[in-house]
Parts: structure tokens; sequence; C-alpha cells
């Protein structure tokens, strides 16, 4: 039986607007002893990835430069999802956008929050096979990515040795390969 339970919020405000977040102070009553906290919370749209696959078996990634980390990370294709817009819409839009990739038949990976304690939005991670290349990249003053194609073995080597360590994209891509595991290996 289970001795967590949920804390009663009875109040909130926005902090600080950021464009494509919002910073929010969460008031809350304890559940154990009535007392009152306060909190930080992030507020977002719901974000998309999509493990983009050639028809060769080729993985679809981008390289960009990240400025949380200050560094250039190999990612798979995503990024927030437009109001009204539908997840697998938006990851087939990101796709195309930020590889020139076409995405059709998108399949479902899924969903999970980034992280519980700050965030209030979605991962919805999508996996798409026989992907094409019809258009350039399309990117945009705030984004440039290059194209790089990995083989599944590279694509395994590289999550192992940890450079891809964006931990959303390294959730994202185990869930597709326990999803469909290397035959014999």
């Amino acid at each position: 039986m289970s001795h967590a339970k949920p804390w009663r919020e009875i109040g909130a405000e926005d902090l600080l607007d950021c464009r494509i977040f919002r910073v929010e102070r969460s008031i809350a009553i304890s559940p154990e002893d009535g007392s009152r906290h306060d909190f930080a919370r992030i507020r977002s749209a719901d974000w998309v990835q999509i493990v983009a696959v050639t028809a060769h078996g080729e993985i679809v990634m981008v390289k960009q430069y990240r400025h949380g980390s200050g560094s250039i990370v190999l990612e798979v294709p995503g990024g927030l999802i437009d109001p009204g817009e539908a997840p697998a819409a938006a990851a087939a839009r990101e796709c195309l956008e930020e590889t020139g990739y076409l995405a059709r038949d998108l399949r479902s990976l899924g969903s999970m929050n980034p992280n519980p304690a700050l965030f209030t939005n979605r991962l919805h991670s999508f996996y798409a096979h026989g992907v094409e290349r019809v258009a350039e990249v399309q990117n945009t003053g705030r984004e440039h990515t290059e194209v790089v194609l990995l083989t599944r073995r590279e694509l395994e080597a590289r999550l192992r040795d940890n450079s891809i360590d964006h931990t959303l994209v390294a959730a994202t891509l185990w869930r597709y390969l326990c999803e469909h595991p290397l035959v014999g290996s």
C-alpha cells in the first residue's frame, strides 16, 4: 500500500514568461501536516521526437548547437507542438523541417513526462520506417541542423558510449530499440 499522497494546490502565479515556457510558483498544502509550501513549476507546450528510419535502415539524426549545455549535440528530430496540432503531425513536421526527410505512417512509442518534479508537459515519441529525403533542411534563425545518418549498430554504440547524452533523446531511442530488437544479435 502506498503512503504517498497528493498535495492540494491553493494557488499559482506566473514568475517569468520565456516565450517557449513559463516559470510559475505553485502554492500547495502538505497532505501530512497541512503546512503551506511554495514550489517552482515549468509550463510548456508538449514536445515531440521522431526516430526516422530510411528504407536502407539508417536512422536520421541531427547535430545542432544547444545553448543550455554550450555544446554540439546529436539528437533525433523534434520540437514543440504548435497550438491545435496533433502530436504525430508535429513529429512529421519537425522531421521534414530539420532533416528534409518526409515521414509517413508514424507509429507511437508512447509519451512520458520530461521531469515530473518541474515540468507540466509531455514528450510524445514516434518512429517511422521508410522515410524519404524530399526537401532541403528548413533551418530558422534560431536553429541550424546538420543531418547525420547512422546505422543501427552505430546508433547503439553512440548510446552506450554516451556520445548521445540528451536524456529525452536517449529515452526515445531506447524505447525504439526495445520495440525493434536486432535479429541474431
